[in-house]
């Protein structure tokens, strides 16, 4: 059990280590030579040029005015200065939200705090339980704080449960103005924002195969009939997946030809060698120059053959279509409707934005969606279950007093004081923190399995299942492993009946476990997310060995994004943490308080100079973090309960009964006033845009601004990549692609009833005028 003088040394070292990844931040993005490292996002906006090519030799790398060096923390209060509408515009919706999740974290946690140090800390104290219970139960003077030095049965729980009502009120209200106000922020967003493709575009999955007619034809023929007013144009879904990974390893050998250019060019005596084996330890030696512009000559070609396989096969053809409309209350309709008599046909959404699309889940059959689902929800559950072991070890480490009681000769080796404090205090932390490090991949892995068709809806799979997985692993996994191993000597003497009771009183115990992992991860982890070790070591190392141009130096920076599948669980856990021992522990609340201020600070300053977000959904995560905010809530109710039920608190406990029937009530409410903003898209809205769109360009050629918006990234990658003596093939590969869409008339006898198009959509049936001649007596 981690004592106060514990917990003090694990304060002090991480303090110590957030400051000196703060004052090492202060003094790297002085630096010319880290500009880019630290000021990215200014780089690709093209507001801000390289500090290198000016001045001498020496302030080209190194910032020699000592003046600046005085003010080396300025960037905390301008990361603050920003308002909050010019952030938007600047790095758009989805990031200022997720700051106001930190926000959040500080409006609910601060008067809890005030309420519960003035009110539940002097009834805590003012006991002595725990004095009582030597030799029964481990515990250390910091529990004194908490519920477990209130004695069995007694009339001061009432004020336990009266707190309970007020942080269950104080949170839904604040949660409730929060959703109002991120609610009204991306209605504004939609309304005022620029034009872009997936306004009027929805995707269409699970077209019915016809005899007759192609994937492109079939979904003309629909839409004309059915959307005769609004249909635009389409484009069809292709499987490309091969290509892509053609591309991709073109890509990773023209990286090593350039390494190894550069590396002939600084030493022109001796041809770099290496071996054609596995990661080049074994196999045949050969020039690595030559190897490489062979292999990157050979991979131009199958690019060429595989994308003329792609254009020109009907089996690398998918039954989906991302369908174009001529205004943005058309494909409001269509997104939001069902299309066909059978409900498991012709199913629409609203597509993703172009940059938002995960091309290569396009290309997963329809029908195995559900089997894949089916998988990966076995798998999780399996991760989750096996994890326990290591969550196990990890609570080991922060319950030696529990093991000495059971294994006795441990104890001369773990008593050194020293030892111990740093073991109790700090070890438990940063081991958690590393078992956790590879999770956050393995689940982006399993969601991308699933089938989901952009990155934000993988991003937010893999947040809602990193939430639970910390839920059951980090919170449970650590307070049931922890309080076993703790109280171990208890468990194997007493009596059965007792078990309940000593874990009603130990559970409380396990603040100061998470009281350290708070400062390890949210202090020193969020400190350390600023100096961006990685990113500037990665950066150096291809300058030093890769870049040769402007054009090869602004790819070497790596401005990362906000990682809505790693941070938004990480919160959320702080939450479910703070408001469970907010009634229990008020100790823990301030550690919580810090983060969220740090966190806010940090974020803030990232989202303005470094990180480049990959997509914009317009806030469309909120109906998620609120969701898990009121789940912690509900959690942190249903855990009081049981606590007091141990407690033989009788006449108090059944009070708590109303509480999460009232903020279930309170979720339905909010979901039902506030969650279709983010799931649907107003009819009003988008015939108010459209009027003033009309209004102010009657004469935009909106098709042409859509046709192409949707074509695969990965063709426009093997044309750029593709040498100078194929332009013509590529060319004619275009063509082709383009052809893609061009109808050709068909045997069907329904083909007859196609209306004829709008002039505005006319050039997207050139076959249509084709097949009226033809109907002609």
């Amino acid at each position: 059990m981690a004592t106060l003088a514990d917990i003090g040394l694990s304060a002090a070292i991480n303090i110590i280590t957030a400051f000196i990844f703060l004052i090492a931040f202060a003094i790297l993005r002085l630096q010319p030579f880290n500009d880019r490292v630290y000021f990215p996002k200014w780089y690709l906006k093209g507001l801000r040029s390289s500090p290198a090519t000016s001045g001498a030799f020496v302030t080209k790398f190194i910032n020699l005015d000592y003046r600046s060096y005085l003010k080396f923390l300025n960037w905390m209060p301008d990361a603050l200065k920003m308002p909050e509408p010019e952030l938007i515009d600047h790095a758009g919706l989805d990031s200022a939200v997720y700051l106001r999740i930190y926000l959040l974290g500080l409006k609910i946690f601060i008067p809890i705090l005030v309420l519960t140090w003035a009110i539940l800390v002097p009834v805590n104290w003012t006991n002595d339980t725990l004095d009582k219970l030597k030799g029964e139960a481990t515990y250390s003077e910091i529990d004194k704080l908490s519920i477990s030095n209130i004695p069995q049965g007694s009339h001061r729980f009432w004020t336990h449960v009266i707190m309970a009502y007020a942080v269950t009120f104080w949170t839904c209200f604040a949660l409730k103005k929060e959703y109002e106000t991120v609610a009204n922020m991306r209605l504004h967003f939609l309304q005022s924002e620029k034009r872009r493709p997936d306004q009027f575009t929805v995707l269409v999955k699970n077209v019915p195969p016809d005899a007759d007619e192609s994937v492109s034809e079939a979904v003309e023929h629909f839409f004309l009939v059915n959307h005769p007013d609004n249909y635009l144009t389409h484009q069809v879904v292709l499987n490309a997946n091969k290509l892509a990974k053609l591309v991709e390893e073109k890509k990773s050998k023209q990286n090593w030809l350039d390494y190894y250019q550069n590396k002939f060019e600084r030493n022109q005596a001796k041809r770099p060698i290496m071996k054609t084996g596995f990661l080049g330890l074994w196999g045949e030696k050969v020039d690595a120059i030559q190897h490489h512009i062979s292999e990157i000559e050979r991979l131009s070609n199958e690019i060429a053959d595989e994308k003329e396989d792609v254009v020109n096969n009907p089996k690398a053809i998918m039954p989906a279509a991302f369908v174009s409309f001529k205004t943005r209350w058309g494909a409001a309709v269509c997104a939001q409707t069902q299309q066909a008599r059978n409900p498991t046909l012709w199913l629409t959404e609203w597509a993703p934005e172009p940059r938002d699309v995960y091309w290569k889940n396009l290309a997963i059959p329809y029908v195995s969606l559900t089997i894949r689902k089916l998988l990966m929800a076995v798998a999780f559950f399996f991760l989750t279950f096996f994890f326990i072991i290591p969550i196990a070890f990890v609570q080991s480490l922060a319950n030696i007093e529990g093991i000495e009681k059971a294994a006795p000769f441990l104890k001369p080796l773990i008593e050194v004081k020293t030892i111990k404090s740093f073991i109790q205090g700090f070890l438990p932390g940063i081991a958690l923190k590393i078992f956790l490090i590879l999770l956050p991949t393995i689940l982006m892995i399993m969601s991308k399995f699933e089938g989901f068709l952009s990155i934000s809806l993988l991003e937010r799979r893999s947040a809602s299942r990193y939430y639970l997985f910390n839920f059951v692993n980090v919170f449970l996994g650590s307070v049931i492993a922890g309080t076993v191993l703790e109280q171990l000597n208890t468990f194997l003497d007493q009596s059965v009946n007792k078990i309940p009771e000593t874990i009603g009183v130990a559970i409380p115990m396990k603040a100061t476990f998470f009281i350290t992992y708070i400062m390890v991860d949210g202090w020193s982890g969020t400190a350390g997310e600023i100096l961006r070790l990685k990113p500037l070591i990665i950066y150096h190392l291809k300058n030093f060995f890769l870049v040769k141009t402007e054009k090869d130096r602004e790819e070497a920076m790596d401005p990362g994004s906000i990682g809505f599948n790693t941070g938004e669980p990480q919160i959320q856990l702080y939450f479910l943490i703070g408001l469970i021992y907010a009634v229990v522990t008020p100790l823990l609340t301030p550690f919580i308080l810090v983060f969220f201020a740090l966190a806010y600070v940090v974020y803030r300053h990232q989202i303005i100079n470094v990180y480049n977000q990959e997509y914009e959904s317009s806030a469309a995560f909120w109906p998620d973090v609120h969701g898990r905010v009121v789940s912690a809530l509900v959690i942190s109710q249903l855990l009081l309960m049981g606590l007091l039920s141990t407690k033989e608190a009788a006449s108090s406990t059944p009070f708590l009964l109303a509480l999460p029937i009232l903020t279930i009530g309170f979720h339905m409410y909010c979901k039902g006033r506030f969650e279709p903003a983010f799931v649907r898209y107003p009819l009003q809205e988008a015939m108010m845009k459209d009027t003033l769109e009309r209004a102010r360009e009657p004469n935009l050629n909106l098709k042409g601004y859509l046709q192409n918006a949707y074509v695969p990234p990965i063709f426009k990658e093997a044309d750029s990549d593709s040498d100078s003596n194929s332009d013509s093939d590529d060319e004619t590969n275009d063509q082709k692609w383009q052809k893609d869409n061009v109808l050709v008339p068909t045997k069907r006898q329904s083909r007859k009833n196609t209306p004829v198009p709008s002039k505005m959509s006319a050039g997207s049936s050139p076959n249509l005028p084709e097949i009226r001649e033809k109907d002609k007596p």
